[in-house]
């Protein structure tokens, strides 16, 4: 595996990149067909404007929560800050970018912010999905050593390689992969029941949590409040809060017929 695609003299196309596109480009036709489909009052291009700028706020929020958790590292080389090739990019982080966008948006356009946020839900982890082959492809976000036969043993060059030289570890960047897609399929066929406002979104929220909880335990590099790892921290919270809510507001009864 090499986390370069294409090198062409000073033209470098990584995976990592490539799959930040592919995801961006695939997420913008679903959210488009979905806002026509919902009959939501906005163009085609505040479409275009919404999944840009959600996406450009959430990894520049998902670097942030990442070097926020790793300042020594970084407080010493400022260089590496914006380096995102290399690895470093905390989905919880992104979450939070990405949702205050989102609600900067809808509240420009007078769109109910669970509305867009069920909208949104399958392209997010559809989104993720892909960006966890690329983690694969650049051996980062990688697992723990293992002797599981499905066990991957990464190139000296990757961050999974320079931590384990010629260790099988755990792939842990494609379980999540996996579980990912399983979550996408879900929500795609559930986006056509008359749900309240909020029931995708918070399903997404939920099931990624659980995903995400169970897969932490094989990750190398999780980031760590105190003796916890932060993953397992934030996933319990989501999963308390946002199934709380769902419970409470029955979000998965069918909505009123004039409902958006």
């Amino acid at each position: 595996m090499n986390p370069v695609l294409i090198e062409i003299g000073p033209l470098t196309i990584r995976y990592y990149g490539l799959m930040y596109a592919v995801a961006i480009l695939v997420g913008l036709a679903l959210i488009r067909r979905d806002v026509r489909r919902r009959g939501i009052p906005i163009t085609d291009d505040d479409v275009v404007n919404f999944v840009l700028l959600a996406v450009g706020v959430g990894i520049l929020g998902a670097r942030t929560y990442y070097v926020a958790f790793n300042w020594d590292f970084y407080g010493r080389n400022w260089s590496e800050i914006p380096a995102i090739w290399h690895g470093g990019l905390a989905i919880h982080g992104g979450l939070v970018g990405g949702v205050l966008a989102g609600w900067w948006f809808v509240r420009r356009h007078n769109i109910p912010f669970l509305v867009m946020g069920d909208v949104t839900a399958p392209s997010l982890i559809l989104g993720q999905a892909f960006g966890r082959f690329g983690n694969f492809m650049n051996g980062d976000a990688h697992g723990v050593p293992t002797s599981m036969p499905w066990a991957v043993v990464f190139p000296p060059y990757s961050i999974a390689g320079q931590e384990f030289p010629n260790a099988p570890i755990h792939p842990t960047m494609l379980y999540e992969m996996v579980l990912n897609l399983m979550i996408f399929v879900g929500l795609y066929r559930l986006r056509l029941r008359p749900t309240k406002a909020g029931f995708l979104f918070c399903s997404y929220l939920v099931l990624y949590s659980m995903g995400r909880f169970v897969v932490s335990f094989f990750r190398a590099d999780s980031l760590m409040i105190g003796p916890l790892r932060a993953a397992h921290v934030v996933s319990i919270l989501l999963i308390a809060l946002v199934g709380g809510y769902m419970v409470k507001e029955r979000l998965w009864q069918t909505k009123p017929a004039d409902a958006v």
